[in-house]
């Protein structure tokens, strides 16, 4: 950890007084059960203060006071907690005989990969339905975003990872298990305050940077670069009045379009590039070739649009979250943006996954789809997998013909009419990842079916043809491209 952004407390006395107060990610769920947890997941903090009760033990006061954001008697605290520190570092403030946390403080613990420790941010906004507008330098907790991200990433062990604009920490949390050496950026000092602490709890030996995109990191290359950027699309305006954690003064959607075409230039051979962001859907512009244009010679892109808005549903979800719903300044910053997206041609956003990995390939593989429907998270073994998928899919044909491609995770369906002898068709639909499907016509059903790993792709092929009492050359010719586009989709795998 850089020595100017070390945690403002004893990191290593305030870890042993949680851990001694049960303060971990179990024991919280346990006592304030299914409930308390479903609604803190709405904001509210009702259930989870039922099941408290009137118990003032230094678990159910650690709960109050940083989960439910309730003043509790310092007396309370103090048995828990070093809190004089605690106060002089601004994570605590006192109201007459009582203390209330100016941080969120929670436990975390990921079931995907088993990431765990704590993380601080700020408070959590719209808590109990009281919405206040946000600071400009707010951190942000573990949000669905975050959540996303990390199920998305590629665990695939790496020497570096780059945390790119790390807001309260919890994504270098995932990427110590898997890298040996973890750089975090962000230009936001208190974000860098925050995430310190974060990492000193949590015990990852993250070094942190100051400074925006790849500034900080300037020279140097790395195995995975992963970010949430602050993509949000605003009008222009004062940097104090800006939301740090969401947007900048770049324009339009450039500041993700800087870190695609930066990335070649910081990735190792090989390495990738792993964003969830937005980009700009301009009027008479096809996003695909738009975003195309971004992605640096000799880079692989993969681009999955997860869903689209319209400009007036995302400038309302935007306006909401920095708390300005009902607020006198509504409509006026409303059609500020909706000015400024009319300047700028934009008739709707495009929200997704990104994928850049310096692969090399003298014909680089570039794909961009719209991909809206439920997927398995978590999805980061896809990811993962991704570049030995192309390679097999793109295999010569007598390569292919040799090799021995095998199902994997995935059930068969069969679609027919009520008493009919034969079915119409065959789906294939993967149980994992991206939750893809092959509807299969009777060779291309019987193909697949047989693919177990043994025999070899030739070998099925001659075998079906013999079968079907249909030509071989014409069965190849016919199956092969469904072959291959499933060997690219991850439903077959060859080892």
């Amino acid at each position: 950890m850089s020595a100017d952004h070390g945690p403002a407390v004893d990191s290593t006395r305030l870890r042993a007084d949680l851990t001694a107060a049960g303060y971990v990610v179990d024991e919280v769920l346990d006592r304030i059960g299914t409930s308390g947890q479903d609604g803190l997941g709405r904001n509210c903090t009702v259930p989870a203060d039922v099941a408290l009760g009137d118990a003032t033990d230094p678990l159910a006061t650690l709960i109050r006071v940083f989960l439910l954001q309730q003043p509790v008697p310092a007396a309370d605290l103090r048995g828990a907690l070093d809190v004089d520190a605690l106060l002089a570092a601004g994570y605590l403030a006192a109201e007459d005989d009582r203390l209330r946390a100016t941080v969120d403080l929670r436990p975390y613990g990921s079931p995907d990969d088993g990431a765990s420790g704590w993380v601080v941010a700020d408070l959590t906004p719209g808590l109990d339905t009281v919405v206040e507008p946000t600071r400009p330098d707010y951190v942000l907790g573990v949000s669905p975003a975050s959540t996303s991200l990390a199920q998305l990433t590629m665990r695939t062990p790496v020497t570096s990872a780059l945390d790119l604009g790390t807001g309260c920490g919890v994504q270098s949390l995932h990427l110590a298990r898997h890298a040996q050496r973890v750089v975090a950026t962000d230009v936001n000092p208190r974000a860098l305050e925050l995430a310190a602490l974060s990492s000193a709890l949590s015990g990852t030996g993250v070094e942190l940077r100051s400074g925006s995109l790849y500034e900080p990191v300037a020279g140097e290359r790395f195995d995975l670069i992963v970010s949430n950027p602050p993509f949000v699309m605003s009008p222009p305006g004062d940097d104090e009045d800006r939301l740090a954690y969401r947007e900048t003064n770049f324009v339009g959607d450039s500041l993700v379009e800087t870190l695609v075409r930066g990335a070649a230039d910081h990735l190792s051979e090989g390495g990738s590039l792993q964003l969830l962001t937005n980009w700009a859907i301009l009027e008479g512009e096809p996003w695909e070739e738009r975003l195309a244009g971004w992605v640096p010679d000799g880079c692989d892109a993969w681009v999955i649009e997860r869903e689209r808005l319209d400009v007036f549903a995302y400038i309302e979800m935007w306006l909401t979250d920095a708390g300005l719903g009902g607020r006198p300044g509504w409509r006026a910053a409303y059609d500020e943006w909706l000015a400024y997206f009319d300047g700028l041609g934009i008739t709707s956003v495009g929200m997704g996954w990104i994928l850049i990995t310096r692969a090399g390939r003298t014909v680089p593989h570039r794909r961009f789809e719209s991909w809206p429907h439920a997927v398995a998270q978590p999805v980061g073994g896809v990811f993962a997998r991704h570049a030995a998928a192309v390679d097999a899919s793109r295999l010569p044909t007598a390569a292919l013909l040799a090799a021995r491609p095998r199902l994997v995770d995935v059930e068969q369906e069969t679609l027919g009419d009520p008493g009919a002898a034969d079915p119409r068709y065959v789906v294939f639909r993967q149980r994992a990842g991206l939750l893809r499907a092959i509807k299969a016509d009777t060779a291309l059903a019987a193909v697949l079916g047989a693919l177990d790993g043994d025999l070899t792709l030739g070998q099925v092929l001659a075998a079906v043809a013999q079968v079907l009492e249909v030509d071989g050359p014409e069965l190849a010719a016919q199956v092969l491209p469904e072959v291959r586009e499933a060997l690219l989709d991850q439903l077959l795998v060859i080892d």
